[in-house]
Order: structure tokens, then sequence, then C-alpha cells
């Protein structure tokens, strides 16, 4: 009794089992949302759980929702899909995730070993770091990389594993393309290395999952000091981001030769890349260290435990 419960999202729908516990002992219960199940599930695997479980799982986890204290979730757009299952709006914050702004810094290009190991001197090289899983889209890159084929002055370093690595290779080998290169995930003393190597860094989300997925992955790249390329729902959380900060582009699924254009455009103004890539860093700083999150995390708990101590928290 008087213990605060925090639930994770991971196993899914952990909140409800713990809602039931936390009124029965008298807890207080705050759920911290890194998605949203079953929506994501119904949207990544649909069939794979059976419809009729589909709205009583929502119901009792929107029921959950209710009940806890708070719901912790990652982004507006996030909160957004929380309020339209009926969660009122006091019961939701925003704290994003966050990089490790001090071991994740920004590097020059010319000093990346893992450009040099490529033998990518000299040209512009767009990267991916992490997980390739079913949320994320690659076909409009694939489209772009086909009409940039045979222009020596791109190459795509895609660097990670999951789901779908292996059917990005064999789409760039049926494809006969040669301007990509294929390394695994990379330790984690070299991926500021790793980061350093590419001009800029691709994000994508199949535009169904706005709201119920944040890419984390962004979050490292504003860190490393990279403009972000974004492929997806353009009015989203990341797209915003981008636009509100000047810190990458962002285009439409299937827009392959607009994508293509726009690197053509980004190749030749260096300054420009740059001026994206300071601005990323600086917004990383601002507001995406786990500092931040600490200090939004202790002023709730505050909130609830010693609303006079709330102040030393702002």
């Amino acid at each position: 009794r008087g213990d605060i419960v925090v639930a994770k999202t991971d196993p899914p729908l952990l909140c409800v089992t713990l809602s039931h516990v936390a009124g029965w002992r008298g807890a207080t219960l705050i759920n911290w949302l890194q998605d949203v199940f079953p929506e994501v599930a119904v949207t990544l695997a649909p069939g794979a759980l059976p419809r009729p479980l589909q709205a009583p799982l929502m119901s009792l986890r929107d029921r959950s929702l209710k009940r806890a204290a708070m719901n912790i979730v990652l982004s507006e757009g996030m909160r957004g899909r929380i309020h339209a299952r009926g969660v009122d709006a006091g019961k939701t914050l925003v704290i994003p995730n966050w990089a490790d702004t001090k071991a994740l810094t920004p590097r020059p290009i010319g000093a990346s070993f893992t450009r040099r190991r490529l033998g990518l001197a000299g040209r512009f090289v767009i990267g991916y770091s992490g997980n390739f899983g079913r949320a994320h889209e690659f076909d409009t890159l694939l489209a772009a990389a086909k009409l940039l084929e045979g222009d020596t002055r791109f190459a795509f370093v895609m660097t990670g594993g999951g789901a779908r690595s292996k059917d990005l290779q064999d789409a760039v080998d049926q494809a006969r393309l040669t301007n990509f290169h294929f390394q695994g995930y990379q330790p984690a003393p070299l991926l500021p290395d790793s980061m350093a190597a590419a001009d800029i860094h691709l994000v994508s989300l199949r535009p169904a999952l706005e709201g119920l997925i944040v890419p984390s992955k962004v979050y490292g790249i504003l860190a490393a000091g990279r403009p972000v390329l974004f492929i997806g729902d353009t009015a989203g959380d990341v797209a915003q981001l981008i636009r509100e900060h000047g810190c990458g582009i962002s285009l439409r699924v299937g827009a392959g030769a607009e994508l293509a254009q726009q690197l053509r455009s980004l190749q030749a103004d260096p300054a420009r890349v740059q001026l994206m890539g300071t601005n990323a860093r600086r917004l990383a700083l601002a507001r995406y260290t786990s500092e931040h999150a600490a200090r939004d995390w202790l002023r709730l708990l505050a909130q609830i435990t010693h609303p006079e101590a709330v102040e030393q928290y702002s």
C-alpha cells in the first residue's frame, strides 16, 4: 500500500494484470507505453490476433489506462491515440526517449574509420543503423537507389539486422544494385564511428503505425549530429520534429523519384547538410537526454507523493 508501480509494455498487456494487483494492494499505477498494443500487433501481423479477441483486449487495456494515476507516452501522436480511446487528457504525459549524448557525439565524416574501410571517401552516404523491422518501409529507398545506380557520388550503408534485413539484401541483389553496403550490428564502442560514416541517416515508419510506435533510432541520429531522412507519414511526429527544428527532410511513402532528387540536391549543398546536422545535435542536447527524462519523471513522482516538493524539479 502506498507503493508506486511502473508498468512497461513488454510483455504486452502487462498493465491489465498490474492494474488489478495495484488496486487490490492499494498501490499507485503508472503505465509507461513504449508502443500501443494490441494495435501494433494487429497492424504488423493481420490475422495473428483473432478478430474476436481484438476488441475485448483493447477494452481491457483501455480500462487499465483509465484506472492508472498517469500514462507516460513517447509523443503527441501517441497521446492522441490514447485520448481517442477515451483516456482523460489529464492522465497522459509525454516523456520522450533519449540517446546517450555523451557517448554518441558528432564526428567529422573524414575521420570515420568505417567510411574508409568501405571505400566511401568523397561519396554522399545515406546510412541506416538499427533494426530492420516489420514496422519499417524500404521500398521508397530502393526506388531512389535504382534511380541513383551508376552515379558514383552516392552510396547506401545499411547497418544492423532484423526481420526484414535479408529481404532488403535480396531485393538489392535482384535489382543488381552496386551502391549498397551491408554490415551487421556494430559494438557499442564503434557506434559513434559507424554513425559518422553517413552524411544523412534514414528513419522509416509505415504510416499505419504512426502514433503507435515512435522510432527510437531518431534520438541516436540527432545525438550524432546528422540530418534525419524520414520516410513515412509527413504529418506525423518525426516529420513535425524535422520541420520545426530544420534537422532533416521527410517524404511520403512511395516518393522514390522525389527522394532521389532530394539526395542530389543535398549532395550539391554540403553547407545545408552541415546546418541540419548542427540543428540535430542542438535539439538532442536541448530535449532528448536521459537527464531531461529523469527530471520529468522526478517531477511526476513528486506530484504523486510529495506535491510540496515539485518546485525543485522544475
